[in-house]
Order: structure tokens, then sequence, then C-alpha cells
């Protein structure tokens, strides 16, 4: 089973630290067999203050650490010297000094401050709350700060934004480690989607756009309605019944990526999906998808992830359910819905796909 240690600072978020425990603590195998155990300590062991009107009482002191494989830190609101001078307290300092190398680093919102103070981000790719990126990356001028997304995996170390993005970033590392079918059993047990699109631009204050007739979102689905089938923006247009240009601006507002961008993610997650539940040929999987060809596949599923078809399909594959038995357009968790893009590795590429 694999160890998660949580570490509560004084001033810790409770919505935020208990991310870790509600969305790992739900993952099962088929057999219901938890995949997961979860500790939550504080550098002392002893209850730490929260940002709200009470204190936490936890079990363990920072000691436990040493014997996690992977290790979450939440956001707090007192970070002292850590957000200030980029220094950290000397416990602090110590309990992280007494994580095993190799051991997987996760933080969660203003937790990133953490991990930048100990060294962890220099020269990597890193994101936090939005209203904190400038900061962070004048306190930590060797992290490279992305603001706009909802979460970055660097391999063994990721971070996340603010609040709900912790739950996105908890649900990719399940994805990650048991593949999407887990994942979205994950998300439903916890009433969340197990995606969401974009990233933090579209949470950031901006100016209002003027009120339109309709969304995008009856268009989304009708598009998911035929993935493996020739959809072009041009397409979406007439069904939105706008201009291209009118829907190409409305898609950006309510989602924040492109139509073309969007689309590839989509058949992604839904090839994805079929490595995972079928026996069916790469090139049968791409097409199924709309992807086209295997090549075409090997390509989009490196860019986005890193690995082969094969690498994959070798590495989730699992008992589920044939997706002939599926509802045309279903998405990965077999309900009709819509997924988005969201950095991981790094961007989904953008290009035409028929």
């Amino acid at each position: 089973m694999h160890r998660i240690g949580v570490l509560a600072l004084d001033g810790v978020m409770p919505f935020e630290l208990g991310i870790a425990a509600r969305v790992f603590g739900a993952a099962r195998d088929l057999e219901g067999n938890a995949l997961y155990s979860v500790t939550t300590c504080s550098l002392d062991g002893l209850p730490v203050r929260t940002d709200a009107d009470y204190r936490l009482a936890v079990g363990y002191d920072a000691s436990v650490l040493a014997g996690m494989d992977t290790v979450v830190v939440p956001p707090s609101r007192d970070l002292g010297p850590i957000r200030t001078e980029g220094r950290l307290p000397d416990a602090l300092r110590t309990a992280l000094a007494a994580v095993r190398p190799g051991t997987r680093m996760v933080a969660i919102c203003t937790g990133t401050y953490v991990l930048a103070a100990a060294g962890l981000l220099d020269g990597r790719p890193a994101t936090t709350h939005w209203r904190e990126a400038d900061r962070l990356r004048r306190t930590f001028t060797r992290v490279r700060v992305d603001p706009d997304v909802l979460f970055v995996d660097d391999g063994d170390v990721l971070t996340s934004a603010g609040v709900a993005a912790g739950i996105d970033l908890c649900l990719h590392i399940v994805r990650r480690d048991h593949g999407s079918a887990i994942a979205n059993d994950v998300a439903r047990a916890c009433v969340v989607p197990p995606w969401r699109d974009g990233g933090q631009a579209q949470y950031i204050r901006r100016p209002v756009p003027a009120p339109t007739a309709g969304g995008t979102a009856p268009t989304r689905a009708w598009i998911l309605e035929r993935l493996g089938e020739p959809v072009t923006l041009a397409d979406m247009a007439a069904h939105a019944k706008v201009s291209v240009r009118t829907f190409t601006r409305r898609f950006r507002d309510e989602v924040g990526a492109s139509p073309g961008r969007w689309l590839v993610q989509q058949r992604i997650e839904r090839a994805r999906y079929l490595l995972e539940t079928t026996d069916w040929p790469v090139d049968t999987v791409a097409a199924r998808a709309g992807l086209g060809t295997g090549a075409s596949l090997r390509q989009h599923l490196r860019t986005a992830i890193g690995v082969s078809p094969h690498a994959y399909r070798r590495t989730f594959r699992a008992a589920r359910p044939s997706p002939e038995a599926l509802p045309r357009g279903a998405g990965h968790d077999g309900v009709a819905g819509e997924v988005g893009p969201v950095r991981s590795r790094g961007p989904v590429e953008e290009v035409h796909v028929p």
C-alpha cells in the first residue's frame, strides 16, 4: 500500500488539509481494497492552529514522514519567514531533511512556498494560488512559476493552485498511479468532476464579458457524442448558430482553452479509457477516439503523459466492461460528460485533428 504523509503546519487551512485523506482514502482496487494509507502529522505531534476558530489534534509528529512514499504539504496562512524571506524554520528544515530521497513531494496552494524554500523547486516548473504567483516568483527566482494552470506535475514534485485545485491534483495522482477508471471512481465517490476545464486564468477577476444569448455547453455536449467523427471549428460554430469568431471567443471565455485544444484533450482521454478497458489494436483505439491513426495517438499520448499506448495499456489494464456497452459518446468513466486540459508534464499540442 502506498503511504501518504500530510504535514499540517500552524495556520493550516482545514479544507485543504482534508483533501488528501478524502481523495486518497476513497481510492479502492477492483476488490475494494484501499490503495493508499494517509497519515496526518504536525512538526511536534501537538495540536496545530488552523486559520479558522479551532485547533486540530493529530496523532503523529513529523518523524513519520521518513517512512512515507508521498508527502503532502497543505497551505498555511502563517508561513512567516518561509513566505517573506524564503527561509525554512529549523524544525521544518529538519523534518523535510529526514524525508527519504525519491519520495514524491506534493504541495497544495501556498504549500508550494515550503517546497521552494527547501530547494526542491529550483529550476523546475511550479504553480500556486494566482494571488501568490508574483510573490513566489520574486522570492524564489529559480522557480519557473506558471500562474495559469490548476496544477503542475514535474514527476517527483507536484504543485497545485488554490483550494479545489488541490482536489484536481490528488485525482491526477490517483490517475497517474492507477489509471483513469479508478480515478473516476474516486471522483464519483467525492462528487467532484474527474477533470476541470481550463486553468486559473478563468478564476482571476477581470472585466465581465457582455451577456450572450447562449453558452457553448450544448455544443460541447454535442461534440462529446461524436468524438470519433470529423468535427471542425466551422461545425462547432454552426451547431451553436454563431460565427466562428464569436464561438471561439465564447468558448475561450467559458472553458479557458481554444476549441481545438479542448477537442484534442477529450480525444486523448477517450483513447486512454479505451486502452485501459479493451484489447483493441492501437489503430482501432485511435480511430474510435477521433485521433486518426495509431501514429497520431502515439504522438499525442507521449506529448500529454510521456508514454506510448502500449506502455500505458500495460500499466493500467483493468477488468472493465467493454466500451461497446457504453452510451455513444460516453466519457472515460462511462458517463457522458466533459473533461478539460490541465498541465501535467507539458501542454497538449494543439493541432488539427480531422
